[in-house]
């Protein structure tokens, strides 16, 4: 009895060094000293903003100036390269050589709105909203299914007016929201399978099965990786990670085998010459994009894979154009803003008040930069085609919006991080 006691009043006079014996988070976040004689302020529990829905205005609050100069230099990029990768088939299909710009920036206005919005309010705020949020996006997920606009074979957009809502992107950032929450409610229980580990992978199941319907494998493998990424900082074991991959294999071969142009796209990737005019032809001209710019370019606007020669010219394949067009150190430069993307985001990551946080940047700067990378692996001949459009570049305003808000999630998080 008497050790039983000792027990339960170490507990409840030192429950921070039990967390920050179980929690690697908090080995990462020490608790910070508090001066002799300095009054003692209990933290407000998660999910309630400390300053309301508006994050406090004050010197703590800063702004991450590589983050946001990253973002409007991708933003302003891929407006002039939609321009110049689309002009040639705008001008074909609808007269106006500016049509896909047009639309862009329409994109671009909601999405510079949307940043300005998110970096100013508290991201706790956005907490409450997380659930209703996931049930939003798995009703536009099975909704593009019948009443989709049914582009190139896909379904992935649901028709607004004027807009296309592409569902996927709802249902990305619900997802990363959905972790972050579950890894805070459950984590002393996420190195158990059933109670921990299991519903946030039936999520992220569920939502990559929906989005396969459509079907959108680009999409589908951004989710897959940020949902292992955002599960393994919150501290599910990479053993059951591993073991998870494994079982998915034969899923992954199944989905393979069950459509053709899956398979016919696995053997083009693999030996694209062998059929150069089918299986082989969108890495073959990508490839020739890519080259053809050299080191320097063949300057702006110059393009001429964009004459009907590299398909989908604007949208996942542009890299190609900046390639070709801008040359390697243009090229280069790109990949180096999306490590600076990442490298901030993994710093507010590390920096973030609370677990809630950390969880929330690792998530949305994953799903920037994963996408972004399995864009460029494709259009290098890295990696097979899979259809994913490469974030704040491609045409795509419902890509575009929710990029830059993520961005300004990230914001509002690096600005409220611990200094040092």
């Amino acid at each position: 009895m008497r050790r039983a006691r000792q027990r339960v009043g170490r507990r409840a006079a030192g429950t921070a060094v039990v967390a920050s014996e179980v929690l690697p988070w908090a080995m990462v976040h020490p608790p910070a000293a508090v001066p002799a004689g300095a009054a003692r302020r209990t933290p407000p529990p998660y999910g309630v903003a400390p300053g309301g829905w508006r994050a406090q205005r004050s010197p703590g609050l800063r702004t991450d100036i590589p983050l946001l100069a990253a973002s409007v230099l991708l933003l302003g990029l891929g407006l002039v390269m939609v321009f110049s990768a689309s002009y040639v088939q705008a001008l074909a299909e609808s007269g106006d050589p500016l049509f896909y710009v047009k639309r862009q920036l329409q994109g671009a206005v909601l999405g510079s709105l949307a940043l300005i919005l998110f970096a100013r309010v508290d991201y706790h705020y956005w907490r409450r909203f997380t659930w209703p949020l996931v049930g939003l996006a798995t009703v536009l997920l099975v909704t593009v299914l019948f009443v989709g606009r049914e582009i190139a074979g896909a379904k992935r957009w649901i028709p607004l007016g004027p807009i296309n809502l592409q569902s996927s992107e709802v249902a990305k950032i619900a997802l990363v929201l959905a972790l972050a929450d579950w890894g805070v409610r459950r984590r002393f229980w996420l190195r158990s399978f059933w109670k921990g580990y299991l519903p946030p992978l039936l999520l992220g199941v569920v939502f990559f099965g929906l989005i396969m319907l459509e079907p959108d494998l680009g999409t589908g493998l951004t989710i897959v990786g940020t949902t292992v990424l955002v599960l393994f900082v919150a501290g599910v074991s990479g053993w059951q990670l591993l073991g998870t991959a494994l079982a998915g294999l034969p899923a992954v071969a199944y989905l393979i085998w069950s459509e053709p142009y899956r398979w016919r796209r696995i053997v083009g990737f693999l030996n694209p010459w062998a059929d150069p005019a089918g299986a082989g032809y969108q890495t073959i001209q990508s490839l020739l994009a890519v080259g053809s710019g050299g080191l320097f370019g063949v300057g702006l606007g110059a393009s001429r894979q964009k004459f009907y020669y590299l398909p989908e010219q604007h949208t996942d394949f542009i890299f190609g154009i900046i390639g070709e067009e801008l040359g390697f150190l243009g090229a280069v430069f790109v990949v180096l803003l999306f490590l600076v993307l990442g490298w901030r985001g993994l710093r507010a990551a590390l920096r973030a008040p609370d677990l809630y946080g950390t969880l929330l940047a690792t998530g949305l700067a994953g799903l920037i930069v994963i996408q972004a990378f399995l864009n460029i692996g494709v259009v290098t001949g890295v990696l097979p085609v899979t259809g994913v459009t490469l974030p704040f570049i491609s045409y795509g305003s419902s890509s575009l919006v929710v990029s830059l808000a993520s961005v300004g999630i990230l914001l509002n998080i690096a600005g409220q991080g611990r200094i040092g």
